[in-house]
């Protein structure tokens, strides 16, 4: 008689993914069990104790992991170790950045708000399992928890056509990116035997693939469905769009959670499943970070929205993000983790000052819009300021650090010409972000009706919100070494 045996689980491990997704089963049961529906503030209430049950969780297994070697729980299913419990403090950081921003936009857009929260922390519990997945299948269920709920969460403003135009561009081509992953998936399992990331890599440090030519279409075929998740060239067309089209916070919480789970789930399959396969996916790789890097730049320099341009700023973000999986080392991958944790403060902050700002219809995001908000709002182009400059890269700020990580990194691993190819993109794009700076200290157009922020600025969330992102800017700008020791005692975890 055949016995079930159930596989071992590390609660405290799953704690993080738990209390997001409880938070969001919470909201949704008691707006189903109420006759009417919750308001905006209890369901930011709600939500931010989720999130915040996330981060002190995340922190209090990072003391455990920190001084431990690297486990796994639920069969080998996800992993736990230093790089996936930083993953959980950046996204459950984000996430709590994000409720904040969305706050009075909700309210003033009369959206229900219960809808955004479950569906925001159902996203980032599917950034969180696709940052510990230790096996592809599981890849792919974390990247579906986080598409679908985004897919949803692009089209939440009913009112406009322009959301739900992105919604449908970005369901349909997520759609393909999705099914040409598990084809990746299948002929890679295929080759190797496994789904498991760690037997995978075993497999293939032992030996070479069984069939050579079907683990290269299953790479190929992987890297096409993560390269769409990070917007990296020529798999970015859908980002301006669907950021222009979407509503601010939601494009904002996008802009951070996706990138995050999308480049914590590459750097594992790669870096932790398929070292050994790195002759093959190294020069795919940097020529793709080539383009996305020259590509992301130069777009944004004629961009005349301030979304559009946000959305190539993303993309060329996302380059500098692949020097650090270009470079297979250490130091690239502690880079990388200070690079997602500060890029995903940053563009938070900024999406969250544009939301304060927004028109009653969130339909106009041009940068002639913005054209001295600093003689009405000094204080809010000037944080503002701070997190342009710290997306260009600025001394003093964490893009600074961010970047010099990388390209040091890349440079180490002897990648001198994409090295020297993502410092003149970012000359090429400190141009469009100091044109975005000096938009805003430019003499007014009329007389600044068009900056009524109908309470936004007095709004105690979103001005908490700003304070702690350009507060993040500069503390870790001035003072990195306290995030990056633990990024790199993270790295040390995947790659020892």
């Amino acid at each position: 008689m055949n016995v079930l045996t159930m596989p071992s689980i590390s609660y405290s491990a799953l704690a993080p993914i738990l209390f997001l997704l409880l938070g969001g089963v919470a909201i949704m049961a008691i707006s189903a069990l109420r006759r009417r529906p919750l308001s905006s503030t209890a369901t930011t209430t709600l939500t931010l104790i989720a999130s915040v049950s996330a981060l002190v969780a995340s922190l209090i297994e990072w003391a455990h992991v920190s001084t431990s070697p690297a486990t796994s729980t639920i069969a080998g299913a996800l992993a736990v170790d230093g790089f996936s419990v930083t993953i959980a403090i950046t996204v459950s950081c984000a996430t709590i950045l994000a409720t904040l921003f969305a706050h009075h936009y909700l309210e003033r857009m009369a959206i229900a708000s219960a809808e955004y929260h479950v569906l925001a922390l159902t996203a980032a519990a599917g950034a969180v399992v696709m940052g510990a997945a230790n096996d592809l299948v599981v890849v792919f269920l974390g990247l579906e928890l986080l598409s679908i709920a985004l897919y949803v969460l692009v089209a939440l403003n009913r009112k406009s056509q322009a959301s739900e135009e992105a919604a449908l561009k970005y369901f349909i081509l997520g759609g393909f990116a999705s099914a040409i992953f598990v084809f990746g998936i299948a002929f890679t399992y295929g080759a190797t035997g496994s789904t498991n990331l760690q037997t995978i890599g075993n497999t293939l440090s032992a030996s070479v693939a069984e069939k050579p030519s079907i683990l290269l279409i299953g790479l190929a075929l992987l890297l096409v469905g993560f390269c769409f998740k990070i917007a990296a060239v020529p798999f970015h067309l859908w980002t301006p769009d669907v950021y222009q089209g979407a509503p601010t916070p939601v494009t904002g919480f996008m802009a951070a959670v996706a990138k995050v789970g999308g480049f914590a789930a590459l750097i594992r399959v790669l870096l932790a499943g398929l070292p050994t396969a790195r002759s093959s996916w190294e020069p795919v790789l940097t020529a793709m970070a080539m383009a996305t890097l020259l590509g992301g730049a130069l777009l944004m320099v004629v961009q005349k929205d301030a979304k559009r341009m946000l959305a190539y700023s993303s993309i060329n973000h996302a380059g500098f993000l692949m020097l650090g999986i270009v470079a297979s080392s250490s130091a690239g991958l502690s880079a990388d983790l200070f690079y997602l944790f500060t890029y995903s403060v940053a563009t938070l902050g900024t999406f969250g000052i544009l939301t304060m700002v927004a028109t009653a219809s969130d339909d106009d995001a041009g940068l002639s819009r913005l054209r001295g908000l600093a003689t009405k709002h000094p204080v809010l182009a000037g944080s503002l300021t701070v997190l342009i400059l710290t997306q260009a890269g600025v001394p003093l700020t964490t893009g600074f650090i961010a970047k010099f990580g990388v390209i040091e990194a890349a440079i180490g691993s002897s990648a001198v010409p994409l090295s020297i190819v993502a410092m003149v993109s970012a000359a090429i794009a400190t141009f469009a972000y100091l044109r975005f700076v000096l938009n805003l200290y430019a003499a007014p157009e009329g007389d600044l009706q068009s900056l009524d922020l109908d309470g936004s600025t007095t709004s105690p969330t979103a001005v908490v919100g700003v304070a702690i992102t350009v507060a993040v800017s500069i503390f870790f700008g001035v003072v990195p070494s306290l995030l990056l020791g633990l990024t790199s005692t993270a790295s040390n975890h995947l790659l020892p």
